[in-house]
């Protein structure tokens, strides 16, 4: 088997992308698998290997897997749509090419897992008892991995995520509204209640350490990355702030208007899973990270100002 060699799935979207970058900064050798490969190259990961295939082809799984130490899987399917008939197919041909190979398979968790029972503080043992479509889904697939008792795998379970690399989280889709100017900052957060975020940078440097150390982990382990756990406002106001630093002016935060989700979501999909998660913005859900702590010695941690600002320079970036 080649050393350090990795395969990425989902290498130009948000945390593929973000932890194929991390693991080339820790001297490994990144493949990518994508449909156009070429294009992947102009817009992914500079440096990547690309190799045309598609995750829903477990054919081109295997192929590209071959000679790697870890298949991270970072591909989703797109705009929310069809979940259990993409998601689900995908992971399972992603468990069969990493068994074949021999490698370790790495997963991102979410909080989509859990029912607001389950707080305020999660350890990896929290019941995942879910209250969402979107939530079940997550489950079975988590389930699919531990049901593959041969096959190594790595699943780090972490908050809402946000960061240069993160097309499609909420801090881009609603706080700072995809690059535009910021008239307004709109926040779903209700005060008094706690919410977990994760950085991007922060999470895929966490993968890339635990990888790094990939021979010396349990067969099975599950990790949970606390992030940057704030009450109530404190995102919106960091993201008011960064607009204010870069435009000379701090636009208002806003309460988020549910109304016009609620009178679109019979017709959106997307809206449709907005609202079924929104007991997550008045539920504290906070992880608890002390077994990530004690394996690597501290969790990669970037200053909320810091990792807000450049998350708004490379949305205005791209919107330019």
């Amino acid at each position: 088997m080649t050393d350090r060699l990795a395969l990425v799935t989902g290498a130009t979207g948000g945390i593929g992308g973000a932890v194929a970058e991390a693991l080339l900064r820790h001297g490994w050798r990144v493949r990518g698998l994508a449909r156009d490969p070429g294009r992947a190259r102009r817009s992914g990961p500079a440096g990547v290997d690309w190799v045309a295939g598609d995750a829903l082809r477990e054919a081109d799984l295997v192929a590209a897997v071959r000679g790697a130490r870890i298949l991270f899987h970072g591909v989703n399917p797109p705009g929310y749509r069809d979940w259990r008939g993409l998601a689900l197919p995908m992971l399972a041909h992603a468990i069969t090419a990493a068994r074949g190979a021999g490698a370790r398979l790495a997963l991102p968790g979410n909080l989509y897992v859990y029912g607001p029972e389950a707080g305020p503080c999660l350890t990896e043992a929290a019941p995942r008892r879910p209250r969402t479509r979107k939530g079940a889904v997550r489950v079975e697939m988590e389930a699919m991995l531990e049901a593959a008792a041969d096959l190594d795998h790595l699943i780090v379970c972490a908050g809402d995520f946000f960061g240069p690399r993160a097309p499609s989280s909420w801090v881009t889709k609603v706080l700072m509204r995809e690059g535009r100017p910021l008239r307004r900052v709109a926040t779903p957060e209700v005060p008094g209640a706690g919410h977990a975020w994760a950085y991007l940078p922060d999470l895929a440097e966490t993968f890339a350490r635990l990888l790094d150390g990939e021979a010396t982990l349990p067969r099975h382990l599950r990790l949970n990355f606390r992030g940057h756990h704030l009450q109530g406002r404190a995102m919106a106001e960091a993201v008011a702030e960064a607009a204010s630093l870069a435009d000379g002016r701090r636009p208002p935060v806003r309460p988020f208007a549910w109304a016009p989700v609620y009178g679109g979501a019979p017709f959106v999909t997307f809206l449709r899973e907005v609202i079924e998660m929104r007991y997550l913005w008045s539920t504290t859900l906070e992880l608890d990270n002390a077994r990530l702590v004690a394996r690597l010695g501290a969790e990669p941690h970037t200053p909320l100002a810091d990792a807000v600002a450049a998350s708004l320079a490379a949305l205005r970036a791209r919107a330019a």
